[in-house]
């Protein structure tokens, strides 16, 4: 594995983000965290997975630069899908998965963490989407997912200033289940993760598949359009603009073409 590691245990296997020094969200991580779940979904001593970021960041988000790479509407739908599909995925997962927050979770991070089962959070923690500051929008199910945590006004406001809320927002928003000290995050979803693997593997399996009936069919039209959208806004000349603002580190100048 290039960009995470992974071990287990007592029951409990820890999922860590190596890609300094943001844990940007490439699809090699994404492939690397797809092959881990492959392992760890059949292994019955494993009963819960707790994911969380090497050094400062939890994960600040998509990898940018290889967002140049792409040329074409349809390769960056079909990136924005495998996306979607595995955190898909893993919502479904069988398993419970607890994201153990520091730093920042953004964009790409933040759609990450939101396909988690539970969230805990540093108090100090940037979550946000800042997809528009690039000219670009969420594409892994980002759009679909944070109104139904926070409510539709406040993603629109995360979303539209590319603005971050704090931990501690983040769980008076209900976006987060706890917020901690940072140093104690780890530590508290390890305690958390505990509680959870002394539960019957087959009564959690059971509840893991019924909250998956609060994502309607809605929800998946929506994904499907947001795969789309975010092809078709990433081949406009604002985004061009805006990641080149971005990779020049200076304020982009968007005419809305």
């Amino acid at each position: 594995m290039e960009y995470l590691k992974w071990s287990y245990e007592d029951s409990i296997a820890t999922i860590t983000f190596q890609r300094p020094p943001a844990n940007a969200l490439s699809s090699g991580l994404l492939r690397e965290l797809s092959a881990v779940l492959d392992e760890i979904e059949p292994n019955r001593e494993i009963k819960v997975i707790v994911i969380h970021g090497e050094g400062r960041f939890f994960s600040a988000g998509a990898d940018i630069k290889e967002f140049t790479t792409v040329s074409t509407s349809e390769g960056f739908t079909n990136l924005g899908k495998y996306g979607q599909d595995l955190f898909d995925r893993m919502e479904k997962f069988p398993k419970p998965i607890i994201a153990s927050i520091h730093g920042a979770a953004l964009g790409g991070g933040l759609e990450l963490a939101m396909a988690c089962h539970i969230r805990l959070v540093s108090e100090t923690a940037k979550l946000g989407l800042p997809e528009l500051q690039l000219g670009l929008i969420p594409g892994f199910a980002g759009t679909q997912r944070l109104p139904k945590y926070v409510g539709v006004a406040r993603a629109a406001e995360m979303m539209f200033t590319s603005e971050p809320i704090t931990g501690r927002e983040a769980v008076q928003f209900g976006l987060a289940s706890h917020a901690y000290p940072e140093d104690e995050v780890l530590n508290q979803a390890y305690i958390l993760a505990k509680k959870i693997a002394k539960k019957s593997p087959v009564a959690i399996k059971a509840a893991i598949q019924l909250l998956n009936y609060a994502k309607t069919e809605e929800f998946y039209e929506g994904t499907k359009k947001e795969a789309e959208l975010f092809g078709q806004v990433f081949v406009s000349a604002d985004a061009k603009e805006g990641i080149q603002a971005f990779i020049e580190k200076r304020e982009p100048n968007f005419k809305g073409e």
